[in-house]
C-alpha cells in the first residue's frame, strides 16, 4: 500500500517535471508557479522514497554476498549497519503520507488574555507575551504588536500580536488552550503560592482571496490611543476599531502612531478571525472556532503547568515535565513543541492505520 502511493507520487513529480518545462506554461506565470509549488512540496517524499529504495537494493546486495564464503564476514558487517536503517527509513516514509495541514506555512495572528487570578492572571499573560517574543526571536519570526492593554502593576488586560514567517502555524498552533502558573505573586505578603491562569489563541493569519471583507458590513471608528507611545500617541486619532457588523466581530489597534497602518494591521487580524469563524463553520470535525478554543480560562482546562517554585513546566498534552522553567519562559520551547508534533503524527499514523 505503501509503496504504491509513493509510486505515484514519483508518477506525478515526473509529469509536473515536464510540464514545468513546456514553453506554454512557462508563459502562463500562475500555472508555472502552481505547478513548481506541487513539486516542491513533493520532491522531499519521492527523495526520501527513492533513498530507501537505493538502500533496499544495498541490503539484497549484500545477502548475497553472504553466499560467497570469501565475503560472508564483509557481507554481515554491512548487514549489521543496513537492517536496523530500513525500519528507520520505513518510519521515516510514514511521516510523508500524513496529510499536511494547508495552515502549517502560514504566519499567525495570537491573542493571549488573562484568566482566572485576578492581577496575577494579568502578570502571567505579561510573561507569555515576552516568552512568545523570545521564541520568535530565536526561530526568525518577526513579531508585530496589533493591541497590547496594560495593566497598572505591568501585567497584560490583552495582547494581540502576529509572527509572521514561512511555518510558525506549524510551530505555534500547540500553543491555543490555557496556561496555569503556580508561584509567589509580588503582591503576596504571606508567602502563599497563588494558582492563576492566560489563555493563548492561535489564528493562521487568512490571505485576501480567501475572505471577502465588504466595506459595507464594516463600521470603523478612530479615537485617542492610550498605554504605549508617550504623549504624542494621545494627541491624534490614531487608534482603530472595525467592527464587522454580520458576525460582531471587534478589532482594535493603537500600536502604530499611523492611523493608516493601525487600519492595515487590525484588518489583517480581522480576516484571519474571520477566517477561522469560516473554517470552524465548514469544517464539522474541526468544530471549534477561536472561542472553544481557548475555553473558559479555569484552572482545570489547563494545557500547560508553569511551577515556579519546583522550577518545573509540564505539558499535560505531551506528558512531559522539564526541569528548565527559566529556559522555558525565555522562549526555548522547542523541546515542547517537538514532543507534541511528535505525538500528533503518531495519532494521524494510527488513524491511517500506519503503525507509528
Amino acid at each position: 500500500m505503501m509503496e504504491a502511493q509513493f509510486e505515484a507520487m514519483e508518477g506525478r513529480l515526473e509529469e509536473l517535471s515536464v510540464a514545468a518545462a513546456q514553453p506554454e506554461i512557462i508563459a502562463d506565470v500562475p500555472k508555472w508557479q502552481k505547478i513548481l509549488k506541487e513539486a516542491a512540496q513533493l520532491t522531499p517524499a519521492v527523495t526520501a522514497w527513492r533513498e530507501y529504495r537505493q538502500l533496499l537494493s544495498q541490503i539484497e546486495q549484500a545477502k548475497e554476498m553472504r553466499l560467497d564464503p570469501d565475503m560472508a564476514d564483509m557481507a554481515e558487517e554491512e548487514l549489521k549497519e543496513l537492517l536496523p536503517r530500513e525500519e528507520a527509513e520505513r518510519q521515516r516514509l510514514r511521516l510523508f503520507l500524513i496529510p499536511h495541514d494547508p495552515n502549517d506555512d502560514r504566519s499567525v495572528v495570537m491573542e493571549i488574555r488573562p484568566g482566572a487570578g485576578g492581577e496575577e492572571a494579568a502578570l502571567f499573560a505579561a510573561v507569555l507575551l515576552r516568552m512568545y517574543q523570545r521564541y520568535a526571536e530565536r526561530k526568525g519570526f518577526r513579531f508585530e504588536a496589533v493591541d497590547i492593554s496594560d495593566t497598572e502593576l505591568g501585567g497584560i488586560k490583552e495582547a494581540v500580536f502576529t509572527l509572521n514567517g514561512v511555518g510558525a502555524y506549524s510551530r505555534m498552533k500547540y500553543e491555543s488552550g490555557v496556561h496555569r502558573i503556580q508561584r509567589v505573586p509580588v503582591t503576596e505578603a504571606g508567602g502563599r503560592i497563588h494558582t492563576s491562569t492566560a489563555t493563548v489563541a492561535v489564528l493562521p493569519e487568512a490571505e485576501d482571496v480567501e475572505v471577502d471583507i465588504r466595506q459595507e458590513d464594516l463600521r470603523i471608528d478612530t479615537y485617542r490611543a492610550s498605554g504605549h507611545g508617550g504623549q504624542y500617541i494621545n494627541r491624534t486619532d490614531s487608534a482603530v476599531r472595525i467592527t464587522h457588523l454580520p458576525t460582531g466581530l471587534v478589532v482594535t489597534c493603537q500600536d502604530e502612531k499611523s492611523q493608516l497602518k493601525n487600519k492595515e494591521k487590525a484588518m489583517k487580524v480581522l480576516a484571519s478571525r474571520l477566517y477561522d469563524l469560516l473554517r470552524a463553520q465548514k469544517d464539522a470535525a474541526y468544530a471549534e472556532n477561536r472561542r472553544s478554543q481557548v475555553g473558559s480560562g479555569e484552572r482545570n482546562e489547563r494545557i500547560r503547568t508553569y511551577n515556579f517554585p519546583q522550577g518545573r513546566v509540564t505539558d499535560h498534552r505531551a506528558g512531559l515535565t522539564l526541569y528548565k522553567i527559566d529556559a522555558v519562559i525565555d522562549g526555548d520551547l522547542d523541546e515542547i513543541i517537538d514532543a507534541l508534533t511528535l505525538q500528533e503524527q503518531a495519532e494521524k499514523l494510527r488513524q491511517m492505520g500506519q503503525t507509528p
